[in-house]
């Protein structure tokens, strides 16, 4: 299989670590994957903001950037949720429709695609899994703890492949941590609570790092985190699966 890996602009921009882990994992597992490089923001601030039309630039070009792979993967399920709901090209409305199929989160990917079953990594601290409200409600990436079912986790299927690492438990596994994009400027005073109340409960279970699909919610809670001078950590899933000792 030919590979696109798309990189949101945000971890592009601030967190180039999710993105570099992202491309050696796939690589590590004989991936052809490739990056373009004239690839841009996929237009989901704008559209979150109700400026929907301002996205049809954003559209054509990563329709013609990825069109030539068979799967599109991307270390953010916000981004990718956006993509899969939206993504629409009026001049090539079939091939942008069919293109929404191709897209997948990295997790989704690892275990859905490519099966993944054994993972050569190991992380010897105790970590705490904030599931992103868009990977796990909207791409359905765990179950949701207020929904009778089964429970099931794509992230922590993966995380518990990692020699030495300690999960923690949370008290509210998956409560949304504030951020949101544009509410946490929208409604910052709600949005600042929300990612305090998220923080301390991985306080509350002595977490050393704290980790996500979205690198856009740990971006949130770094500040926060920050700003209380805490010893916690946040990185991104990818770093976490692409690690081993030294």
């Amino acid at each position: 299989m030919k590979v696109g890996l798309f990189v949101p602009c945000y971890v592009d921009q601030f967190y180039p670590g999710a993105a570099i882990a992202s491309l050696q994992l796939l690589q590590k597992l004989g991936v052809d994957v490739h990056y373009p490089l004239n690839q841009t923001c996929c237009g989901q601030p704008m559209a979150n903001s109700g400026f929907e039309h301002l996205t049809l630039g954003c559209n054509a070009l990563f329709l013609k950037n990825f069109q030539a792979f068979d799967y599109i993967v991307s270390p953010s399920g916000s981004c990718v949720l956006h993509l899969k709901e939206h993504l629409e090209v009026p001049a090539a409305e079939q091939a942008s429709l069919q293109m929404r199929h191709k897209i997948y989160e990295l997790t989704e990917f690892l275990t859905d695609i490519l099966k993944l079953e054994h993972l050569d990594a190991s992380f010897p601290f105790r970590v705490g899994l904030h599931l992103g409200c868009h990977g796990q409600r909207g791409l359905g990436l765990a179950q949701m703890s207020e929904k009778v079912a089964p429970f099931f986790s794509k992230p922590l299927k993966l995380l518990n492949m990692i020699r030495d690492i300690q999960l923690v438990e949370l008290d509210r596994p998956d409560e949304c941590c504030g951020f949101g994009g544009t509410f946490c400027v929208a409604e910052e005073a709600v949005s600042v609570k929300m990612g305090k109340d998220r923080v301390a409960d991985h306080q509350r279970q002595g977490a050393d790092y704290i980790t996500s699909t979205d690198m856009s919610c740990l971006m949130h809670l770094e500040g926060i985190l920050k700003r209380n001078k805490s010893h916690i950590r946040v990185l991104h899933i990818a770093e976490i699966l692409n690690h081993k000792d030294k």
